[in-house]
């Protein structure tokens, strides 16, 4: 797999990037090209059309739509990495006139026997992230994931057993406020609480959630949450 060095803008932190790898229809493992020695610029805006960037498969030329890669850094940044842009991209094959996104794209096992790969949903719109960190927590282990019909007006948007969860699918990093908002509804319901967000967290939120042990995570559009405090790394590593 390709790696680059993705320097953060924001903390000056290096990080060694490895591409992300996508199964093209013919089977041939596909992945983004990178463009090396090009800076990453940290995300505060997200729109759902232009997180896609087109992939040319090397095996049997199909051009396929596939998540911009993305890097996540300790600082609380998200950071889009670029990639090389593919000369005269065509359609995808099979489809004239649109291109094709994977309903969901199925990626390495990243956790310890007997629990099974994760298969993550593909993110397009904000009830897609929902569903994605549903399928996220079922896959930890917690039983009962369940959806409000209406979001309450203190936004919870998942419920388990022992367990409440928000999902802030909007464009701005997460706040302060938020991560305090969730401890409190969890205290009072005497559950944990998860976050989830897709535009990465403030610095003073993610200060406070690891204060209060609350598990951070980041959505990618592939639907794949990224722990990024200590507390995720631990929920991920024990399970429910």
């Amino acid at each position: 797999m390709e790696s680059v060095p993705v320097r953060c803008p924001a903390c000056r932190r290096e990080h060694a990037y490895v591409t992300p790898v996508y199964p093209c229809p013919c089977g041939v493992p596909t992945a983004p090209p990178l463009l090396r020695g090009a800076p990453a610029t940290p995300i505060t805006h997200r729109t759902w059309n232009d997180d896609w960037v087109t992939v040319r498969c090397g095996s049997c030329g199909r051009h396929d739509q596939w998540p911009q890669p993305e890097l996540c850094c300790p600082c609380g940044a998200v950071l889009r990495v670029p990639v090389r842009p593919v000369a005269s991209a065509g359609h995808a094959a099979g489809a004239p006139g649109r291109p094709v996104r994977p309903a969901h794209i199925p990626l390495p096992r990243t956790a310890a026997a007997p629990r099974p790969a994760f298969r993550p949903l593909t993110i397009r719109t904000a009830r897609d992230a929902v569903g994605a960190a549903a399928l996220y927590l079922t896959w930890l282990g917690f039983r009962e994931v369940t959806q409000p019909v209406t979001r309450p007006a203190f936004r919870i948007d998942l419920r388990a057993q022992g367990l409440i969860a928000q999902v802030d699918s909007t464009t701005r990093p997460t706040s302060l406020r938020d991560v305090e908002c969730l401890w409190l509804n969890a205290l009072n319901s005497s559950v944990s609480g998860v976050l989830f967000s897709l535009a990465g967290y403030t610095p003073d939120a993610r200060e406070r959630a690891d204060g209060l042990r609350i598990p951070l995570f980041v959505l990618d559009l592939t639907g794949t949450p990224q722990p990024v405090n200590g507390a995720a790394d631990e929920l991920v590593s024990t399970g429910a």
